[in-house]
């Protein structure tokens, strides 16, 4: 679906400015990534190697002025690799705490399919509760949090897929795409000297991001949307291609999703186009399609695009208390 033409809200034009100076041709991917960010949510990348995933994630950090983390996932990597480790400390003759990379600000979880489920159980701890526990002891995680997660959708030999409960930790799911012939000549243009990744300047900082993400819960949701959020989550479970539909979880996901994207594009309300534009991307890796659907051919994107099509939008106004 194509992303809707509104302004952007000052602030964040500024960081996607940054993120366009570096990534030609992702202002979806970027904008998508921001709204995962301002509502507190992670997001799933999935598509094949060099596209920029790695490159969109740093661009966002130094944007932000975030203290950046990246976890090459690999089959022996172990939970402490990721959490940190208690160590003895033979002069003070106690254990210290050593963090791991997910106590960053903006973490890069690169191939999170490539490790064991216990590894990606402690990546994904930390993403829903914002704390790690080592030792038996519970360490709070960095203000603001983020996670990006990538994986490969065409080698399967050796990884382990994330289960559905663990797919609906993340509140969106993206694909980067390959350049277009235009884009990937520009691209070849900046970075022939130098990559213009070393001259991007933070335009924000963490405390700024914060207090965004608090004006981000004020967008107001009418209950009309609120309730359009629900019938759209309801059909999924009812649908005869679908053999698990989207939980609670999904449907809180679009509406904090809805809220963040109405903030970038300068709007305190949601509208019902930010539920029909945010919908693909929030619900369908929350879906499980029968196997006959499956062997028809149909993808979970297709569902929810002909569920947005059959589901009425509301078009009462309902006005503020």
């Amino acid at each position: 679906m194509s992303q809707q033409t509104f302004l952007f809200n000052p602030k964040i034009n500024k960081v996607l400015k940054n993120i366009n100076k570096v990534m030609v041709g992702k202002e979806e991917p970027a904008t998508l990534s921001l709204v995962a960010l301002l509502s507190g949510g992670h997001v799933l990348l999935e598509d094949v190697p060099g596209v920029g995933k790695t490159m969109l994630v740093r661009t966002l950090a130094k944007s932000l002025d975030c203290e950046f983390k990246r976890i090459q996932f690999t089959p022996d990597l172990l939970p402490s690799d990721v959490t940190g480790v208690s160590i003895y400390n033979p002069k003070e003759l106690e254990f210290e705490f050593r963090g791991g990379p997910i106590l960053g600000n903006i973490v890069l979880a690169d191939e999170i399919n490539r490790t064991s489920p216990k590894t990606q159980s402690s990546l994904l701890e930390g993403m829903e509760e914002m704390s790690v526990t080592v030792d038996g002891n519970t360490i709070p995680l960095k203000k603001p949090f983020f996670v990006m997660a990538t994986q490969n959708p065409i080698e399967y030999e050796g990884t382990y897929p994330l289960p559905e409960a663990q797919l609906d930790r993340f509140l969106l799911k993206l694909k980067m795409g390959y350049p277009s012939e235009s884009e990937e000549l520009e691209m070849l243009d900046k970075t022939s000297a130098t990559h213009p990744i070393e001259s991007v300047e933070p335009v924000m900082d963490k405390q700024e991001l914060i207090e965004i993400q608090n004006q981000v819960k004020e967008v107001y949701i009418e209950k009309n949307i609120q309730r359009y959020i629900v019938q759209i989550v309801t059909a999924t479970r009812q649908h005869p291609s679908v053999y698990l539909g989207v939980s609670p979880r999904g449907s809180i996901a679009l509406m904090r999703a809805a809220k963040a994207y109405a903030f970038i594009h300068d709007r305190d309300y949601v509208v019902p186009d930010d539920i029909k534009y945010l919908a693909p991307f929030v619900l369908s890796h929350r879906i499980l399609l029968t196997s006959d659907a499956k062997f028809e051919g149909v993808t979970t994107e297709e569902l929810v695009d002909r569920i947005l099509h059959t589901v009425p939008v509301p078009i009462r106004k309902e006005y503020r208390e």
